[in-house]
């Protein structure tokens, strides 16, 4: 059974009555970020029941040394660990003595909470009566600015019911956290300083091993009523400050705490002036005020809807799932900084570590390209390209020569930071989502520059390590590729696992392809890339036998790929006569168990055919989907999207809602049962993916935009934008047809339905 307690709200994240069992879930579902850091949506005021606190720095890491039974060459010395930050949010609260506490309150009514996507402001309010027979209103508004990305803010505010009370508010700033999943207990955070100017507070501190330093600040005002009232004492301990307001307060009069917090950090800022960049902070926080800092936020988040929302009518839920998806892609991830990428937990939790998987090039690039303006995907490409000479050395490490370049299952810095073997040393598909990236990039956007400028050197990594990955078999007469684990993480250490050698030989073959055409039309970049990469003719050659020998395991009798050499040699039960006592079988089974079953855990082969669809047919695709997906459990949350697409594609849309709306909900539907953990960023990118080039059919074809519009029976209508080469595209699809409108400079042809159709500005064409 599904958790099923978020009211179905087409802008709004909403949970109405007060459960202790589900605080840590809706701490994960409520979550708040600006690109620049974020946090859980943890009670301002102390709790003493089950959570799980939670605030984070874009950027900023720790480098848990690794826990393993037993070494091995290669082996990553760390687990890059996404930091818990000092906690800026919290406010002590005394009502008459009494600690307010909702764990321990004698009653909550009118609980409710509201993540408001719309605006980006999350809201709590309920009336609760304290042990002492204190009863209260309040309500707690807070965000996090899109203005000024180093600025929280909270407002707080309290109305006593019943009787005149004296109320004790201390707000304060405490660095001395932990994470919930250090390998060692480490300490990972060192404070140095403890200040206060006025009515605000800082403290210095920075991470052990990679000395990041970061100042946490708060600055805070206080009024009952129309009265402001100033601290009357300051709490200092070893890792934490506060300010203490006590103030009297009659029955029906309102206190309200103002608090701006956040975080400098000396990736932005000189390490000696972090006070005063956080001073800086609160000085534009504190001119503007709560109200219209507000105001900026909900036009900040008008902007990005503008261009990013897609709009559905007849599914309340379906709506809902979206625009949570596209709403935590934008808390998670701006594009304004190349040195930061898109962690799966985004800002939410701490679970996997790292803020940079191969989710990044293969779900997450196509939404940033088509919402945002290219810069946004330049600077993802860039990333990798900045990390160049650490995948150089990550393949140094496991015996590859000559500038092959391996790039991480799991960073920070570019260095390979994932501690399981079967990953790390073979889940090496991940370096063709890269190339992909490439090729993907300059597709949609027609921007060719990347390549000469930083990508042919990439390409050129990627096809080196994949020629000295592969072997020659003698018997196969044949290139293979031995040891390693697909997309499907249910099977570790096989052989030929297709979509391996299949991206392998297009890896060669594009940057073949790409080599010829940088030396033909960009000739100082050749030979500067040249001199780099010492690249010669022979090397060349030696890639091109290994791509056009490749083996590709098939199987005549079923006529499809295999998903590895020795798929048929498995008992091929089906999952729908697999016991629903044995699922999650991640969670079930013995790894054992689940390495010998033929059950897939996402689009392995599949995920081939979706990078390469134009290479097959649609007949091609029918026989590989309904060989594969029967024997597919979809528990990672990067595989409902996929088939949902390809369910579309054959037209078989019952099958592709259901799949949608599995991607789409994923967290708030709770399907994996671990969203206390944290939500899972990279896969929302598939649900978008889903609509756009699942039911909108969207596909890049002949260098120009093709649409093959289906839409679900439940919905009236879908609509979205997509910024293709500097031109808005909006595409509305109804029971009666498909609208498709274009503003932009010049008219630009697509193709409808396999129809040619000429867009000018301003002009709604029906296809």
């Amino acid at each position: 059974m599904n958790q099923d307690y978020i009211k179905a709200n087409v802008w709004s994240i909403l949970e109405e009555d007060f459960d202790k069992e589900r605080i840590q879930s809706s701490e994960s579902l409520f979550s708040l970020g600006n690109g620049a850091m974020g946090q859980r949506a943890n009670f301002e005021e102390d709790y003493t029941g089950d959570t799980f606190q939670g605030s984070y720095i874009a950027g900023v890491y720790y480098p848990d040394k690794t826990r393993v039974g037993w070494w091995k060459n290669g082996y990553p010395e760390y687990f890059a660990k996404v930091l818990n930050a000092p906690n800026w949010i919290g406010i002590h609260v005394k009502i008459n003595g009494e600690v307010f506490d909702l764990n321990t309150c004698s009653s909550i009514q009118n609980f409710k909470r509201e993540l408001n996507m719309k605006e980006g402001y999350y809201q709590r309010s309920f009336t609760a009566t304290l042990p002492n027979a204190v009863q209260l209103e309040v309500i707690s508004t807070r965000f996090l600015s899109l203005k000024f990305d180093e600025v929280g803010a909270i407002k707080y505010q309290i109305k006593i019911l019943n009787k005149d009370a004296d109320v004790q508010l201390t707000p304060y700033i405490d660095s001395g956290i932990t994470n919930k999943d250090s390998n060692w207990d480490d300490k990972f955070w060192n404070t140095t300083n403890i200040l206060e100017k006025a009515n605000s507070a800082f403290i210095e501190l920075h991470t052990m091993k990679t000395n990041f330093k970061v100042c946490t600040y708060m600055n805070t005002k206080v009024n009952v009523g129309d009265k402001e009232i100033t601290h009357t004492n300051t709490l200092k301990e070893e890792t934490k400050i506060g300010f203490e307001y006590n103030a009297s307060v009659k029955k029906g009069e309102q206190i309200q705490l103002v608090k701006f917090g956040g975080y400098t950090v000396d990736r932005n800022h000189p390490e000696d002036k972090l006070v005063d960049a956080a001073e800086n902070a609160i000085n534009q926080a504190t001119a503007m005020g709560f109200d219209a800092l507000l105001e900026a936020q909900k036009l900040a988040w008008g902007l990005i809807w503008e261009m990013a929302d897609i709009a559905i009518e007849g599914d309340v839920k379906a709506q809902q799932g979206i625009r949570f998806n596209i709403f935590q892609l934008n808390q998670t991830y701006l594009g304004t900084d190349s040195r930061l990428n898109i962690g799966p937990k985004g800002f939410t939790g701490e679970k996997y570590g790292g803020s940079t998987y191969w989710d990044t090039e293969a779900y997450c690039l196509p939404f940033y390209m088509a919402t945002k303006n290219q810069t946004v995907a330049w600077n993802l490409l860039k990333y990798r390209y900045n990390h160049l000479e650490k995948a150089i050395e990550n393949a140094e490490k496991l015996g590859f020569k000559n500038g092959a370049a391996l790039y991480p299952m799991v960073t920070m810095n570019g260095e390979e930071c994932h501690n399981e073997w079967e990953i790390t040393f073979e889940e090496i598909h991940r370096n063709g989502a890269i190339a992909f990236a490439i090729f993907n990039y300059y597709r949609f956007t027609g921007d060719y520059s990347y390549i000469p400028e930083m990508g042919l050197e990439v390409l050129i990594g990627i096809a080196r390590f994949w020629h000295q990955r592969a072997n020659w078999s003698e018997k196969k007469k044949k290139y293979v590729i031995l040891g390693v684990t697909g997309p499907n993480e249910y099977e570790n250490n096989v052989n030929n696992n297709w979509y391996t050698n299949y991206l392998a030989k297009w890896c060669i073959d594009y940057t073949i392809e790409q080599l010829d055409k940088v030396k033909e039309g960009y000739e100082d970049d050749y030979q500067r890339i040249m001199g780099v990469t010492k690249l010669i003719d022979e090397e060349v050659l030696q890639w091109k036998k290994v791509a056009d020998s490749m083996f590709f395991p098939y199987s005549k009798e079923h006529e499809i790929y295999l998903q590895q050499s020795g798929f048929l040699d498995k008992e091929l039960v089906t999952v729908e006569n697999l016991e629903k006592s044995n699922r999650p079988i991640n969670q079930k089974w013995s790894w054992d168990r689940i390495l010998r079953s033929p059950y897939i855990k996402q689009a392995d082969v599949l995920q081939g055919f979706y990078f390469f669809e134009d290479h097959f047919t649609t007949k091609e695709l029918e026989k590989h989907f309904d060989f594969y997906e029967p024997f597919t459990v979809h528990e990672s949350s990067l595989s409902p999207c996929i088939h949902s697409i390809q369910a579309a594609k054959l037209d078989r849309m019952d099958q592709a809602y259901q799949f949608y709306l599995r991607t789409s909900r994923l967290d708030l539907d709770d399907y994996n049962k671990e969203v206390e953990e944290g939500l899972h960023i990279t896969s929302m990118a598939g649900t978008w993916l889903s609509i756009v080039e699942g039911f909108g059919g969207m596909r890049i074809l002949n260098d120009k935009l093709n649409f093959h519009p289906r839409i679900p029976e439940g919905w009236n209508s879908y609509s979205f934008k997509i910024n293709f080469r500097n031109r808005i595209i909006k595409v509305t699809v109804t029971k009666e047809g498909s609208f498709y409108e274009m503003s932009g400079d010049e008219e630009m042809t697509i193709r409808v339905n396999d129809k040619r159709l000429v867009l000018k500005s301003g002009e709604a064409i029906k296809a």
